[in-house]
């Protein structure tokens, strides 16, 4: 086997930033680029400045993908944050890696500014995102505001999870659920990452990084339904 060829047959991780509602003070400071050196990829789970976005895409190559915070409604009057990806209501694919959109927080006040959904509301969201999963072959990685009913939320209403969310766990059974909107100081007993069945669950307030393995696109999607099919 030639050098190449034993090179294309090697398997690399991704390392994936998750950026959520509290804007890092070390990333947002003179170190920034080398900070990012190595990043892949960049989700954001919503609740951040326009400009601090856009400050960081000044700094790396990563293309950063993003749904909407209930506080993002700024977005509105001063536009979408520059040279970044919003994947709110999408199955976006990143070289093979099938990302799915929702954000967004309950509905807790009546703002007509803000993203926010009742139960109802979001059900509606995800069910017209399932077709679009279903022809992607499934998801591999969940990303939202808010995170699932009874899966790191709060117990006050704001900060009250979607059922729905569990919903699509259960189908789908993705690897990776990222969520923010629930700071990690409101309880001391908040996880940073837990597991739910099959999916690795991030917490990703302020900044995380992990790794997973290379999507690798050139291989085939496997159809979530497949799993039913195994011995």
């Amino acid at each position: 086997m030639s050098r190449p060829d034993r090179k294309r047959m090697e398997h690399t991780n991704v390392k994936i930033l998750a950026i959520s509602d509290v804007p890092s003070k070390a990333l947002w400071d003179y170190d920034t680029r080398a900070r990012l050196e190595g990043i892949d990829l960049i989700l954001s789970c919503g609740d951040l400045p326009k400009k601090y976005l856009e400050y960081l895409t000044n700094f790396t190559a990563a293309p950063i993908l993003y749904v909407h915070g209930n506080h993002d409604g700024s977005y509105r009057t001063q536009g979408e944050p520059g040279g970044c990806i919003c994947v709110d209501d999408q199955v976006y694919t990143w070289k093979g890696l099938r990302i799915m959109g929702l954000g967004g927080s309950i509905k807790y006040n009546m703002r007509p500014d803000s993203y926010q959904y009742t139960e109802k509301e979001m059900s509606g969201r995800v069910r017209k995102l399932r077709r679009k999963a279903h022809k992607a072959g499934g998801i591999d990685l969940l990303l939202t505001h808010s995170p699932a009913a009874g899966l790191n939320d709060n117990t006050d209403h704001a900060h009250k999870g979607f059922e729905c969310f569990n919903a699509l766990l259960d189908e789908f059974e993705p690897q990776w659920f990222v969520h923010g909107h629930v700071h990690l100081n409101y309880d001391a007993k908040l996880p940073r990452v837990c597991t739910r069945g099959k999916t690795m669950v991030i917490n990703a307030t302020e900044r995380y990084v992990f790794e997973i393995p290379d999507p690798a696109p050139a291989a085939p999607p496997r159809h979530f339904w497949e799993k039913w099919l195994e011995p």
